[in-house]
C-alpha cells in the first residue's frame, strides 16, 4: 500500500496537491499551455473549427508559399508521417491546396486558397484578441519578458540536433 505524503486523497477536497513538481518549470509550462489551449478552444476552435496546431500550420503555409509537406513537418517539429493527416484536414476545409512539385513528382507544394487567405485573416484577428485576453493579467512589459524567456528556453532546445533529443 502506498503511503500518502500530503493530505489524504479525498474527492471532496477543493485542492489537489501535486507534490514537488510544483517547483518544476516544466509543470508550470504545461499548465500554462493547457490554460492557453482551453481559451483558444473556447474562442477560436468553437467558432472556426481550427485548433492551435492547425492555426500554426496555416501561418507557416501562408508565409512560405510552395513549402513542401516535409519542410512543414520540420518547421512545426511534427513527425513527417503525421503531417499528411493535418494537410488533408486543411485541404478538406478548403483552406489550402496541395500541388505536385514541378521539379520532383514525389513532393507536394502547399499553397493557401483564396477562401483560406480570407479565413486566416479573420482567424488572426480572433487569435490576437484571445491572446490579449489570455495575457491580460500581465503588463505589456511582463508579457514581453515572458515571451523572451520562453524563447531562450526553446531556442536552446532547437539548437540540439533532433536525433539527440528524445
Amino acid at each position: 500500500m502506498r503511503k500518502h505524503r500530503g493530505k489524504p486523497a479525498n474527492s471532496d477536497l477543493a485542492e489537489v496537491f501535486h507534490g514537488p513538481m510544483t517547483g518544476e518549470l516544466g509543470f508550470h509550462l504545461r499548465r500554462g499551455q493547457i490554460a492557453a489551449f482551453r481559451q483558444f478552444a473556447r474562442t477560436i476552435t468553437t467558432t472556426e473549427g481550427i485548433t492551435p496546431g492547425l492555426y500554426g500550420m496555416l501561418q507557416v503555409i501562408a508565409n512560405n508559399p510552395g513549402l513542401s509537406q516535409s519542410a512543414l513537418a520540420v518547421a512545426m517539429d511534427v513527425d513527417r508521417s503525421s503531417i499528411v493527416k493535418v494537410v488533408n484536414q486543411l485541404e478538406e476545409k478548403g483552406l489550402i491546396v496541395r500541388d505536385a512539385s514541378p521539379t520532383d513528382r514525389r513532393r507536394y507544394c502547399l499553397h493557401m486558397t483564396t477562401p483560406g487567405v480570407q479565413a486566416l485573416a479573420r482567424i488572426e484577428q480572433a487569435v490576437l484578441r484571445q491572446d490579449q485576453d489570455f495575457s491580460a493579467r500581465l503588463s505589456d512589459a511582463e508579457r514581453g519578458t515572458l515571451i523572451d524567456l520562453l524563447k531562450r528556453l526553446y531556442q536552446q532546445d532547437s539548437e540540439t540536433p533532433a536525433n539527440v533529443r528524445e
